[in-house]
C-alpha cells in the first residue's frame, strides 16, 4: 500500500465524507418529495470513486451507470448543480432535464450516467477509438457494475476493446446485487467475474473496494499500463451498497447480519482510523473536514430549493450538447 501526505489523506476523506452526506441529504430530500422518479444513492461504496478517480489527468474520461452521484462528486461536479439537478431544476447541470441517473459535464469529461444497463459500455469504446484515432494521450474510466457483466454489450465491449489495443479501464463495482438478485442467483463466474478479461488477453485484478489506498495503487497501476501499453485493463472492485437498490426498495432480501457485517468495513470509517494511526489527521482535523462538508451540503440544498423551474417552452431546447 502506498504512502500518503497530509494533503492526499485529507482530500480522500472530504471526498468520501462528501459522496456520503451528500447522498444522505438525497434520502432525505427524496422522502420528503423533493426529489422525484429514481434515486440510486451510492452510500457505502465511496472508496471505489474518490480512490480511483484521484488518479485520472484532465485528458481523461469518465463515464458510468445510473449510481452516478458519486463519480460525478469525486470528477468534480458542483454539488449545487448535481442537487439541483436531482430536484429538476434550472440550475441543475442538465437544467433539470437529466436527473439523477444522467448527470453530465463535458468540461470534465465526465460522460454521463446512463439507465440501461451496460449501456453505456459500447460508448466508452466509441471514445477510446476517438482517442487513439486522435493520438490523444487520454484514458476512458468506465464504471459499471456486476449486472452489467451478464449483458452483451460487455463481451462485445470487452473484445473491441482487446482486439483494438484501446485506452479503457473496465471498473467492475461488484456491489453483489443486481436489484434484489444476488450475483450467485445470476452468474455462473459469480467468484471469479474478473477471469472473463482472460478470454481477451486482458489484463485484471480483484481488490478490496472499501479501502481507498487500495482502489488508489489498483488504479494507478492500471492507468499506468494503458498509459504504456495503450490497451486495456479491468478491475473487479469488492463493495457492498448499504441501502437498498433505489429509495423504493426495502433491501428485504438481504439480512441484517449480512448488512452489519458489511457496515463495520465502512470505508469512511477504515480510513479515519488510518489517518489517526498514521498521524496524518487529527481529531480537530477531521472535525474540520465534517463542518466543510456539512456547510457544502447545506449550500446546495439552499440552491436547489431555491432555482426555479424550467419553462415549459424550452423543454425541447439543448438537447444535443453543443459547444455554443
Amino acid at each position: 500500500m502506498s504512502n500518503i501526505d497530509k494533503e492526499t489523506a485529507r482530500s480522500y476523506l472530504l471526498e468520501m465524507s462528501k459522496i456520503r452526506h451528500f447522498e444522505e441529504a438525497c434520502g432525505r430530500m427524496y422522502m420528503q418529495g423533493k426529489i422525484k422518479g429514481f434515486l440510486h444513492l451510492y452510500i457505502g461504496e465511496e472508496a471505489i470513486a474518490v480512490g480511483a478517480i484521484s488518479q485520472l489527468t484532465n485528458q481523461d474520461y469518465v463515464i458510468t451507470h445510473y449510481r452516478d452521484h458519486g463519480h460525478a462528486l469525486a470528477r468534480g461536479m458542483d454539488p449545487n448543480k448535481i442537487m439541483a439537478e436531482l430536484y429538476g431544476k434550472k440550475g441543475g447541470s442538465s437544467r433539470g432535464k437529466g436527473g439523477s441517473m444522467h448527470l453530465f459535464d463535458k468540461k470534465l469529461n465526465f460522460m454521463g450516467g446512463y439507465a440501461i444497463v451496460g449501456g453505456h459500455l459500447p460508448i466508452a469504446i466509441g471514445i477510446g477509438l476517438a482517442l487513439k484515432k486522435q493520438k490523444k494521450d487520454g484514458i476512458v474510466l468506465c464504471f459499471f457494475g456486476d449486472g452489467a457483466v451478464n449483458e452483451g454489450e460487455f463481451h462485445e465491449s470487452m473484445n473491441l476493446a482487446a482486439l483494438w489495443n484501446l485506452p479503457v479501464l473496465f471498473y467492475l463495482e461488484n456491489n453483489q446485487y443486481g436489484m434484489g438478485t444476488h450475483v450467485k442467483r445470476s452468474s455462473a463466474a459469480a467468484d471469479i467475474l474478473y477471469k472473463f478479461a482472460d478470454l481477451y488477453g486482458m489484463p485484471a485484478t480483484r481488490i478490496d473496494g472499501m479501502d481507498v489506498l487500495t482502489v488508489q495503487d489498483s488504479a494507478k497501476e492500471a492507468i499506468n499500463k494503458i498509459r504504456t501499453s495503450g490497451g486495456p485493463v479491468l478491475i473487479e472492485a469488492m463493495t457492498y451498497r448499504f441501502r437498498g437498490h433505489s429509495m423504493a426498495d426495502p433491501s428485504s432480501y438481504r439480512e441484517d447480519s449480512e448488512i452489519k457485517q458489511w457496515e463495520e468495513k465502512d470505508p469512511i470509517l477504515l480510513f479515519k482510523e488510518y489517518v489517526k494511526e498514521n498521524k496524518l489527521l487529527t481529531d480537530i482535523d477531521i472535525s474540520n473536514i465534517e463542518k466543510e462538508v456539512k456547510v457544502t451540503i447545506e449550500n446546495c440544498l439552499k440552491f436547489a430549493e431555491n432555482s426555479p423551474l424550467p419553462d415549459m417552452s424550452v423543454a425541447m431546447d439543448k438537447i444535443y450538447y453543443s459547444d455554443n
